[in-house]
């Protein structure tokens, strides 16, 4: 694939993410794809052959590699596993108020309205997770309970983001974060 087949691609995924995160996958229908992104019908088909699971998984993947070398670059430049979850929370707060309270996370809209009836995008949603899931086991390296903890930090940040979307409120974030400094002191 040359330079335009590689850069239309990326349009036409950086458009279902966008569409995708401020509406849902119900929102990403092929021709808003189409529409947002500027590409012709044609490519859209050439370069996701499978459809718009193929193509609402892939930008969920890329979402997701998206926010966690976000994630990677707060933690390693934090002094503390404290420190680098409450960056990323002020930092999805940040998103989601700058987004008038759409953008929340990346993956959790789709894993919400689809896992269940879609394999492919049940597949992509848990990949994420599991990546996300990783990087904070790496983080707590040591701990005996590195395991249990990685994947309570990440339903703690789900959970607050998805209150903070409902509520119109970085509240849910705040206390999150105060809690989550203190388990891991």
């Amino acid at each position: 694939m040359g330079q335009k087949g590689t850069a239309t691609r990326v349009r036409i995924l950086a458009a279902t993410q966008e569409l995708v995160e401020t509406g849902g996958y119900f929102s990403a229908g092929l021709n808003q794809v189409i529409a947002v992104s500027g590409a012709p019908r044609g490519s859209l088909y050439f370069h996701f052959p499978d459809g718009k699971d193929q193509l609402v998984g892939e930008s969920v993947r890329r979402a997701g590699q998206a926010m966690g070398a976000a994630f990677e670059g707060m933690a390693e430049s934090s002094a503390s596993v404290a420190e680098s979850v409450e960056g990323v929370l002020r930092h999805l707060g940040d998103r989601l108020e700058e987004s008038g309270w759409q953008k929340g996370c990346p993956v959790a809209t789709v894993a919400l309205e689809m896992a269940a009836a879609s394999d492919p995008l049940q597949q992509a949603c848990s990949e994420v997770y599991a990546s996300w899931t990783a990087a904070l086991r790496a983080r707590l390296d040591g701990r005996q309970d590195a395991d249990d903890l990685a994947v309570t930090i990440l339903a703690l940040i789900e959970g607050a983001l998805l209150l903070a979307k409902a509520h119109r409120s970085r509240e849910p974030l705040d206390r999150v974060a105060g809690r989550l400094a203190a388990l891991l002191r």
